[in-house]
């Protein structure tokens, strides 16, 4: 199984409307990808803080989809891949990190 990590650094200068983000990019996100049968799941996180007390946390969101494998994530997304990123200036001015990641333990 793979991991598709979108991280959004924190950035205090930066615009990220968290309410678009889960109610409207979300669901347009897992509608399109979720019909794959590679799609596995989905995990979107918010940033509370850094590892020492009192610091901001790195990212302020991070959302991770899980597919069978790069293939299949890629035949997922390649259809779509205009309408989800042509939607990203609706709620973010951050350029998001991407990281592909093998899952090793899942439990």
């Amino acid at each position: 199984m793979i991991k598709i990590s979108i991280l959004y650094p924190n950035n205090p200068s930066a615009r990220f409307d968290t309410r678009y983000y889960i109610d409207k990019h979300m669901p347009l996100s897992i509608g399109l990808l979720s019909a794959h049968s590679g799609f596995k799941g989905v995990l979107v996180d918010r940033g509370l803080g850094g590892a020492m007390p009192g610091t901001d946390a790195a990212y302020i969101v991070m959302c991770h989809f899980l597919f069978d494998s790069v293939e299949e994530f890629m035949a997922a997304f390649m259809p779509h891949a205009e309408v989800l990123q042509g939607d990203i200036p609706n709620y973010t001015d951050i350029e998001p990190i991407i990281q592909l990641s093998e899952v090793l333990i899942s439990e």
